[in-house]
């Protein structure tokens, strides 16, 4: 059974061990080329098994970025920083899970490439509330013109996460005065 930098499994229950494996086999292989036999067979355990928490291919993916969207809303909601900081504390709290939860974090900033109806529109959705989530952060913060530092900010994300992809990390190298 492989080891998943995201989890300990004697910690977890079966359906976060199934969300862990299927993270990191969405982020490595892609929605198409990943199965749910090769989620079940990461963890040792039959595709049936793996159908008795999640009906189809497509709910596990949609659970795993849910599950990958709230990490990164909570770590947002938990950022208190003086305006002039919190972009950058944010993008911080950004860093952090780039390093705890890689994969969810990876999958999360490229799901917008699969376009299937449905995870289309849930990334959709999603990518929308979370820029409303920043712009109402940084227009409380009382920062100018919060809807396009939201944007400069998530794009900033998305070109972190694909140098880290691409192994360029030059790609996410912006000063904080950017973002």
């Amino acid at each position: 059974m492989a080891r998943h930098k995201d989890q300990d499994l004697g910690s977890l229950n079966r359906k976060d061990q199934i969300l862990n494996a299927a993270a990191t086999l969405f982020a490595n292989n892609g929605f198409y080329k990943t199965t749910t036999a090769m989620v079940a067979a990461e963890l040792g355990l039959t595709q049936p098994y793996v159908f008795h928490f999640f009906k189809s291919k497509e709910e596990l993916y949609l659970a795993v970025l849910g599950r990958a969207v709230s990490r990164l809303v909570e770590a947002f909601q938990s950022v208190e920083a003086e305006p002039e900081h919190l972009a950058e504390r944010m993008g911080n709290e950004f860093n952090i899970l780039m390093k705890t939860h890689r994969d969810e974090m990876l999958l999360c900033m490229h799901s917008f490439a699969t376009p299937e109806p449905e995870v289309r529109a849930f990334v959709r959705e999603q990518f929308a509330s979370i820029h409303e989530f920043v712009t109402k952060r940084f227009a409380d913060a009382g920062l100018s013109n919060p809807g396009p530092q939201a944007s400069l900010f998530i794009a900033y994300g998305m070109a972190k996460s694909m140098g880290e992809v691409l192994e360029l990390p030059q790609l996410g190298q912006l000063e904080p005065d950017h973002c």
